[in-house]
């Protein structure tokens, strides 16, 4: 006798992590993050008029670095509320950027549309990861060019996904996020869609006043950690509280009057074949 397995509804997996990432205000997060958006513009080498598309944009850190460049740059997430965020920012530096509800995992463009493709920390997240990477490459020209950022396995938020697993359990059977951030899965997901890859192992650090505030303002608006805090009792809360900030003073470099934490990420540039 066999059983089958029931077979992983990676919809449902994206409408949680839709409402995961609408939760919180990623915005505070993320606009400290701004730096490596300018640093993959300068990766893929971008050019002022070259269209771009900015995928999974969160609060745009990729789509203002390649506004400030003079590209001709849309930008879209499948959260409103982080767009409007986004369009806030653009606007008050007066960059003219077309903003765009999209998913990831099914763009509303034609094939070829774009000269450069990019998302920072955001299509990686995605739960069809096949689909997203195969959108990607749909989009883009050929010989055109992929930037992306993606958090890798070995670094800090690597590790700190790891440890809110440990307590609220990712669904079965859907690939981490952070396999994003390794060559391998990379050839896996473009495979002969692209001609070539290059990839550069950076930090990015995070800077906060101790363990506990770096606790409180993730807690409070980065939407994976206050979902998980949302789904444990007092205990769970309890301990969960106790295991991240075991991780963050072990990554921490800044001593005991401040927080400086190193998180290795990797920087991608491949060109479409």
């Amino acid at each position: 006798m066999t059983t089958t397995q029931p077979q992983l509804d990676l919809t449902a997996v994206k409408h949680r992590q839709q409402a995961t990432w609408a939760s919180g205000d990623y915005g505070v997060i993320g606009t400290t993050l701004q730096i490596t958006g300018e640093l993959l513009c300068e990766a893929v080498n971008l050019r002022a008029g070259q269209s771009v598309l900015d995928v999974a944009a969160g609060n745009g850190n990729a789509t203002l670095a390649a506004a400030r460049r003079w590209a001709d740059v849309t930008s879209t997430d499948y959260v409103p509320a982080l767009l409007e965020r986004g369009q806030a920012r653009a606007e008050a530096e007066g960059l003219d950027v077309r903003f765009q509800e999209a998913d990831a995992e099914d763009l509303p463009f034609a094939d070829g549309s774009f000269d450069v493709v990019l998302s920072i920390f955001g299509v990686m997240f995605t739960a069809n990861q096949e689909q997203a990477a195969a959108e990607l490459l749909r989009v883009c020209r050929p010989g055109g060019t992929i930037g992306l950022v993606n958090w890798t396995p070995e670094g800090f938020i690597g590790n700190l996904f790891r440890t809110i697993g440990k307590h609220v359990p990712p669904p079965a059977g859907v690939n981490p996020p952070s396999l994003w951030g390794t060559e391998q899965r990379l050839h896996e997901l473009f495979g002969d869609g692209i001609a070539e890859m290059t990839t550069n192992r950076r930090c990015f650090v995070f800077r906060y006043r101790s363990a506990a505030h770096m606790l409180d303002v993730f807690r409070t608006y980065y939407g994976p950690m206050l979902k998980a805090f949302a789904a444990l009792d007092e205990t769970g809360q309890t301990a969960l509280t106790h295991d991240i900030t075991e991780l963050v003073q072990r990554f921490n470099q800044g001593g005991a009057d401040s927080l400086i934490v190193p998180s290795e990420y990797l920087e991608v540039v491949a060109t479409r074949r």
